[in-house]
């Protein structure tokens, strides 16, 4: 079974299935195809995060880990000195060390297959040959125009070929993405070496330290617009790009309900989704319903306690999190929960640690951008999501999120894979899309944005530090029941991801929804937090609803004193997912109908 974001990819990977590959190399292969069929959302230049089981070891999730970290000379005091007070949200200043193209080899190399060349056949034809570009990338595309005309010439030749926009469908190709993808497999092809795993890895050192990593360095030194208003040139290094490679790490878990719930360690924000279901384990069943008025400000409440504890505590650093996922912690902070909405920035107190409190912004423009007024920022944070024209906001905010026609930050690309042989994952690839810096035309693809999550304050858990990983939003999850493995999932969304997620654990797990009941039911989600996009705004007591939570439901939410944003019908979630049955062996897949883009498929 296969579910992912887009039809194409899960159409391939479902073909590698069929061919006999097993879920990792059909995992990869949908993974390359996502790079070129959703170039908004993602690409080679950005990074992913995995969570996983194999086969033989049911009970033993793990992570693959494809964040890169800031260059070296990435530091507070040199993006300072270049006037800014925030990292950019668009431009090389904001990008990590790419690292999802390594992390999928790595991934095929040591749980896969095939031969490299078999699974990227699929995504080089789509390169070369082209495929019908969705309205989506199109409406990306002319929203960025401007910038790409006057300040991205690069991007403006990929995407806007001799100044026309594509229209959707219009059959789109990548020449100089094939032809990267072609010297990865001449690299590999031509490696001395006679395994599968030595071939994979003949190009993974291509790409850390051949003809991508110079033409990647190379291009960021000449200055370029950023989301600032202003122009800068990049830091990253040939030594940033070949001392990076992707890892497999050990999961963090709890227990809820008697299923295992398995995420990313504090360098991303997959243990705030974990800390919530242990406040919320001790509430009982009636409080836990997504789709009762009792049960939202319950579950709007828990999150917004467990990501302010992201905000204080999470970083690529030491994070107490024996101490934040204890029960007896979750207890202190379930007992702050009331009949009304908390309007405040609220992390706990960790013994020895002091909690930091972020700059706590409801609005934020600099002095070029007022200067060069609306537009100048276009593209900037993580990709919008924008709602049908037929959402209806019961109240008008003026944020640079624009909350009040239902558009929201934050979305990406996800793959889920099970294998008849009980092999799943989980992947969000995201970072390097197309609106994040300008293309680099030798390569095809563009650097990706992950740096914007950090702070250019001293002291902070996730401060901006040469070296380091940003905290990324990327965050699949894994579920095991009795020492194996029964559902992948994920969404994209930014810091949206795991609130949707959540829905789906509780409506399944509490609730008794099977999996595409679970994706189709209203979904919401909480901004009563700072952002981990630029601006890094955020909203006191803000919360986003799908109109199809009731009027009822709404109505009472707005008198516990919640900020309601409506954002249509069908406009929040973006959840994909595979089950197993242990017992017998049953597949099953779902995938979120919002958009008519994500596809489910199986045998």
């Amino acid at each position: 079974m296969t579910a992912s974001t887009h039809w194409l990819a899960t159409a391939c990977a479902q073909a590698v299935l069929e061919r006999g590959g097993n879920a990792f190399d059909a995992a990869v292969a949908g993974a390359f195809v996502l790079h070129i069929v959703e170039p908004h959302l993602n690409g080679p230049g950005g990074d992913m995060t995995g969570v996983f089981v194999t086969a033989s070891e049911p009970d033993a999730p793990r992570i693959l880990m494809g964040q890169g970290p800031a260059p070296k000379n990435a530091t507070i005091e040199h993006y300072r000195s270049e006037g800014l007070d925030l990292v950019p949200g668009s431009g090389v200043l904001a990008a990590a060390v790419p690292g999802a193209v390594d992390a999928w080899l790595v991934l095929l190399r040591d749980y896969g297959t095939w031969e490299l060349s078999d699974v990227l056949a699929f995504a080089l034809g789509y390169a070369r040959d082209g495929h019908p570009i969705l309205g989506r990338v199109v409406a990306t595309i002319t929203s960025v125009a401007t910038l790409f005309t006057e300040h991205w010439p690069t991007s403006a030749a990929q995407w806007m070929p001799d100044g026309r926009l594509p229209q959707a469908g219009d059959l789109v190709t990548n020449a100089a993405w094939a032809r990267s993808l072609d010297r990865l497999l001449a690299a590999s092809a031509d490696a001395a070496v006679a395994t599968r795993e030595g071939r994979i890895d003949a190009a993974r050192q291509e790409w850390r330290e051949g003809f991508v990593a110079r033409a990647i360095v190379n291009f960021g030194r000449t200055p370029h617009r950023h989301s600032s208003g202003t122009d800068h040139a990049g830091v990253m290094t040939l030594a940033d790009l070949a001392g990076f490679e992707a890892s497999i790490e050990e999961a963090v878990t709890v227990e809820f309900r008697g299923y295992t719930i398995a995420k990313t360690g504090a360098w991303g924000q997959g243990p705030a989704l974990l800390a919530t279901l242990m406040i919320l384990d001790g509430f009982s069943d009636e409080y836990l319903d997504p789709s009762t008025a009792l049960g939202a400000h319950t579950i709007l409440e828990a999150q917004k306690l467990a990501i302010a504890d992201r905000e204080a505590y999470f970083g690529d650093t030491t994070v107490p999190l024996n101490y934040l996922l204890s029960a007896d912690y979750a207890a202190t902070r379930r007992a702050l929960i009331t009949d009304a909405a908390s309007h405040e920035f609220r992390p706990g107190i960790v013994p020895g640690h002091a909690p930091y409190y972020p700059v706590l912004r409801t609005d934020y423009t600099t002095e070029a951008l007022s200067e060069q007024g609306a537009g100048a920022s276009a593209g900037v944070g993580e990709p919008t999501v924008a709602a049908p024209a037929s959402a209806a906001p019961s109240r008008t905010v003026a944020e640079p999120e624009t909350l009040s026609t239902g558009e929201l930050r934050g979305d990406t690309c996800h793959i889920d894979v099970v294998d008849r042989w009980g092999n799943m994952v989980s992947a969000t690839p995201s970072g390097g899309w197309l609106q994040s810096s300008p293309t680099i035309p030798e390569l095809g693809f563009c650097l990706g944005s992950r740096l914007q999550m950090t702070w250019l304050e001293p002291g902070a858990p996730s401060a901006l530090t040469g070296g380091k990983r940003p905290r990324t939003t990327l965050t699949p999850t894994l579920v095991l029941k009795d020492g194996q493995a029964v559902t992948a999932l994920g969404s994209p969304g930014g810091d949206q991801q795991d609130q949707w997620q959540l829905l789906y654990l509780l409506r399944t797990i509490v609730g008794g929804y099977t999996p595409q009941q679970a994706i189709d039911a209203p979904a919401f989600h909480s901004t009563s937090f700072p952002g981990s996009f630029w601006p890094r705004t955020w909203e006191p007591g803000g919360a986003v609803v799908e109109d199809r939570l009731g009027d009822a439901v709404i109505t009472e939410l707005e008198q516990r004193g919640h900020r309601i944003t409506r954002a249509g019908d069908w406009a929040l979630g973006r959840i994909s997912a595979v089950t197993r049955e242990p017992q017998t062996g049953l597949l099953q897949a779902a995938a979120n109908p919002r958009g008519a883009q994500g596809y489910a498929a199986g045998r």
